[in-house]
């Protein structure tokens, strides 16, 4: 593999396709989850890359504070959610308010779709999807 880099030539191809389509799949639940919860509260549609452009920043965000704020007792487990219902504040309109109830649905998506997924042997997370 002449070319590329050392990180990729140490692993083998299935366990790289294997992470690329676990991560695929995650990102997808999250996406779906977030938009049928947009969907659902702001009553018109705001668009599927809205919601995959808000599962990856708002896992990114979640993932972030985790590694600087979660570690604190009560309060990094309740900055990490603050954290992660602001991206969604910041990324469809109504307030926090409306963040925090699309939040809460696209939690209980990911909930049923992982379960759903779970059943077939197929996934266990959801990226952008905090406690998923």
């Amino acid at each position: 593999m002449a070319g590329t880099l050392p990180v990729l030539q140490a692993l083998p191809a299935e366990s790289l396709v294997s992470g690329v389509l676990v991560f695929l799949v995650s990102l997808l639940v999250g996406t779906v989850a977030i938009a049928f919860g947009a969907q659902l509260l702001i009553d018109r549609d705001m668009g599927f890359l809205r919601a995959a452009v808000t599962a990856l920043i708002g896992a990114f965000v979640y993932s972030l504070v985790g590694v600087f704020l979660g570690w604190i007792p009560l309060l990094g487990p309740i900055l990490l959610l603050v954290a992660w219902v602001g991206v969604i504040n910041w990324q469809y309109p109504g307030g926090w308010g409306t963040a925090l109830g699309i939040a809460f649905v696209a939690w209980l998506v990911a909930v049923a779709l992982l379960y759903g997924l779970a059943l077939l042997d197929i996934a266990t997370d959801a990226f952008g999807i905090p406690g998923v």
